[in-house]
């Protein structure tokens, strides 16, 4: 079997999700499970989170449903609301709370025929100008929803922060007076911070919170360094050597020959590429671990493949281990080298790796 594989540690992933409540002892916190949870396996992480946790989030209403065909029976917010008339009946069907973003929304809720009412958040744009009303628009959304039998009462206000991964940034502060603004103007109950507004603005803790890629032992400014406030990464993805090749001076290495070698050089060649996930601009000079030590990529990514330099190490032979990322190798400084952010590459994994599952 190829010796590609990612070993999730549930473990880890319940000491982060402790770790956000701890944050935030007065809210309660959704774990954000969307994306596969992450790349890490969301059926497998619910079973195991659900003892803990008052209610999953989503994207979309697949993964909703993914999750109760799963048997997991804990509410579950689904981030982006419905699509389609139906959507409504079968969040009352599946218990399944729904964040509504745009008029279309409400007005599906409202004109639906549903056995009982659904629980609804409303998403107010307060700034990142993506998803959400305007805080002006809910005067005449409360009433129309207070009014409405399909809809439970306890209305919930929500934002999203734009720059909370930014310490610095003043934005947040602003997006979070503006939402308690509004929560005070209906008394309504808010949810406000995600996973850096968890760690850094607390001022953004509210009666919800929504970790997410804390969870999985990220820090979500993109720190590798030592800014991680005790999070364990919960992945590692581990591969092996597949070949060394002897390269002399002036020889190239992959597509392009964009890596030449200026000495003579021992090259080996890793049984994972962007197939499975490695970002595909990952450029020479990416840290790679081979048997604990770091080297550098060398050439362009293939599809199942990349190569290293092993020059400078003293010892190494088809067969020795390899971390791409996890403990050892942030998954962030990998993707601070390909000019991307953690978050894609963890979510860009894809079936070709298997994930082996640990407490």
């Amino acid at each position: 079997m190829r010796p590609t594989i990612a070993t999730i540690r549930f473990g880890d992933i319940a000491s982060n999700y402790q770790l956000a409540c701890d944050f935030a002892p007065d809210s309660k916190s959704i774990a954000v499970i969307k994306a596969n949870a992450y790349g890490h396996g969301m059926v497998e992480l619910a079973r195991i989170l659900e003892p803990m946790v008052p209610v999953f989030a989503v994207a979309v209403m697949e993964e909703a449903l993914q999750l109760r065909d799963a048997g997991i029976v804990k509410p579950i917010l689904v981030l982006q609301g419905i699509n389609q008339n139906s959507d409504a009946a079968e969040a009352v069907k599946s218990d399944f709370w729904l964040l509504l973003h745009n008029q279309q929304q409400v007005d599906r809720v409202i004109a639906a025929t549903l056995s009982s009412p659904v629980r609804v958040w409303l998403k107010v744009d307060t700034g990142m100008h993506r998803l959400g009303f305007a805080p002006q628009a809910l005067d005449r959304l409360c009433v129309d929803l207070h009014k409405s039998l399909n809809v439970q009462q306890e209305l919930v206000l929500c934002t999203h922060l734009a720059c909370a991964d930014d310490r610095d940034n003043q934005m947040t502060r602003e997006q979070v007076r503006v939402i308690r603004s509004c929560a005070a103007k209906y008394r309504l109950a808010t949810s406000i911070a995600n996973s850096a507004g968890i760690m850094y603005w607390p001022e953004s803790h509210a009666e919800w919170n929504r970790p997410g890629y804390m969870l999985y032992g990220l820090c979500p400014t993109g720190s590798f360094t030592g800014d991680s406030n005790g999070l364990r990464p919960a992945m590692t993805m581990n591969s092996e050597v597949i070949a060394i090749r002897e390269l002399k001076a002036g020889e190239g290495v992959g597509y392009g020959r964009d890596w030449v070698a200026k000495r003579a050089s021992r090259i080996g060649t890793i049984a994972i590429g962007y197939g499975d996930g490695y970002p595909r601009h990952a450029p020479s000079g990416t840290p790679v671990l081979v048997n604990g030590e770091r080297v550098p990529l060398t050439g362009r990514v293939s599809m199942d493949a990349i190569s290293v330099d092993l020059t400078d190490l003293e010892k190494v032979e088809v067969g020795d281990p390899v971390e791409l990322w996890g403990q050892n190798l942030s998954v962030n400084e990998v993707a601070s080298f390909a000019g991307t952010i953690g978050y894609e590459i963890l979510a860009g994994l894809t079936g070709r790796v298997p994930l082996n599952f640990r407490q």
